[in-house]
């Protein structure tokens, strides 16, 4: 199978799944390395394809339809992650990713994706699993989030939860 084919069908296979495909899986399905197919969907997203790499795999990325979002620089223990995550998909927002500052590498930002407290339950576990410190770890627990919301109202009343719970940072 040429490349243009592989990668024609990676993208019809990864746009019509409804659950996450790892690269190992993808790899084995068509007979390629990880790094292969790490290349495909880096070639894919060139060309146009918004894909997701979420700690569980590859998904089709829809950009939520919102003019809403906000950044909320917040600060919290390792601990209290889900009350942070949990507070804010609770009063409707989506966190689309997290932030750090790093003094040597610059900005480092990950996606997350995280619309449900099932999402944030998914997140915390693979976190504990895999023993994996969270991107906060580097700065001190100072990170940010982009957060997409249906209005500014429910940015506002996000600000105010996290202010109350004593995690937001404000400028």
């Amino acid at each position: 199978m040429d490349n243009t084919t592989r990668r024609d069908l990676l993208f019809e296979l990864i746009a019509s799944s409804t659950s996450p495909l790892s690269g190992g899986e993808l790899s084995r399905r068509f007979g390629v390395s990880r790094q292969v197919i790490v290349q495909d969907i880096s070639f894919l997203r060139a060309k146009g394809h918004s894909i997701l790499s979420t700690n569980k795999g590859y998904i089709p990325f829809h950009p939520a339809v919102t003019s809403h979002s906000r950044v909320f620089m917040v600060r919290h223990s390792k601990d209290q992650i889900g009350d942070e995550l949990n507070t804010i998909v609770d009063c409707a927002g989506r966190v689309v990713d997290v932030s750090v500052r790093h003094s040597v590498y610059g900005r480092i930002t990950v996606e997350l994706k995280i619309n449900s407290r099932d999402d944030v339950t998914d997140f915390l576990h693979d976190l504990d699993e895999n023993r994996t410190r969270p991107l906060m770890d580097l700065t001190g627990e100072l990170h940010s989030h982009t957060v997409y919301a249906d209005s500014e109202e429910v940015l506002n009343h996000i600000a105010a939860e996290l202010k109350r719970k004593g995690y937001l940072i404000e400028n």
